[in-house]
C-alpha cells in the first residue's frame, strides 16, 4: 500500500476524531477522544514533515492531559437532596429537560404519589440528576427515573446514588431496587451500576439489585 495513501488515511482519522469530540456533551469524553485525535494530528505531522501542524497539536495534547489530570485529582461534593412531588422547582427541571428525558425514557410519565422517593442528585451543589421510584412491596423500590443532565454523565452520580447511598435505602426499609430500562443506553448503565436481569414476583421481566 503506497505510504502517502496510509498517511492520507491518518489525517482523516484524526479529522474525524476531532469532529467527534466536539460533539460529545461529557466534558471528560470531549477531552479523551480530542486527546486522541490531537495525538493522530501529532504523528501525521511528523509523518508529513508538517512541523507546525505537529508541534500545535503536541501543545493539544499537552493541554488535554493537564486538564484530564485536573479532573482526575478533584474531589467532587455528591449530595441527596429530597424534594416534594409538587415542588415547583421540579416542574420546572422536569419541562427543561423534557425531551432529553424522553431519549432514555419514552414512556416515563410524571404522575407520583406523595409516597413516591423524589432525590435531586447533587454534584458540587448542581442538581446533576433527578432519581424518582415507587415504593413496591414491603422491601422493594421500584425505579422510574434515574436521569443525569447532559455533562455529568460519567458514571459518578450514578455510583454515588447506588453505593454510597446504601443506609438511606436501608433507613426506609429498602432492601432491593428495580427498573426496567427501555433504551439500549439505560439497559447497559443499569447493568453498570450492579443490576441483572430477572423476573419479577408477578413475573415481569426486570432489572433488579441489592441495596447492599
Amino acid at each position: 500500500m503506497d505510504s502517502a495513501f496510509v498517511y492520507e488515511l491518518i489525517g482523516y482519522l484524526a479529522s474525524v476524531l476531532i469532529a467527534v469530540s466536539l460533539t460529545m456533551r461529557s466534558v471528560l469524553r470531549l477531552r479523551v477522544i480530542n486527546l486522541i485525535g490531537a495525538a493522530t494530528f501529532l504523528v501525521y505531522g511528523l509523518l508529513i514533515s508538517a512541523y507546525p501542524i505537529a508541534v500545535v497539536n503536541g501543545v493539544i495534547v499537552g493541554i488535554n492531559l493537564y486538564y484530564l489530570r485536573e479532573m482526575r485529582q478533584t474531589e467532587n461534593y455528591f449530595t441527596v437532596l429530597e424534594s416534594r412531588h409538587d415542588a415547583s422547582y421540579l416542574q420546572e427541571f422536569l419541562r427543561f429537560y423534557e425531551d432529553d428525558i424522553q431519549r432514555f425514557f419514552p414512556s416515563f410519565s410524571f404522575a407520583p404519589s406523595e409516597r413516591d422517593l423524589v432525590w435531586f442528585i447533587l454534584r458540587d451543589l448542581v442538581p446533576a440528576g433527578l432519581f424518582v421510584a415507587e415504593p413496591k412491596g414491603p422491601d422493594t423500590l421500584r425505579v422510574h427515573l434515574d436521569y443525569v443532565i447532559p455533562g455529568y454523565r460519567d458514571l459518578q452520580p450514578g455510583r454515588f446514588l447506588y453505593e454510597d447511598q446504601a443506609e438511606r435505602f436501608e433507613s426506609q426499609g429498602i432492601k432491593h431496587l428495580e427498573t426496567v430500562p427501555e433504551t439500549r443506553e439505560q439497559r447497559e448503565y443499569v447493568e453498570r451500576m450492579g443490576f441483572s436481569r430477572t423476573a419479577s414476583a408477578e413475573g415481569e421481566e426486570v432489572y433488579r439489585r441489592d441495596v447492599r
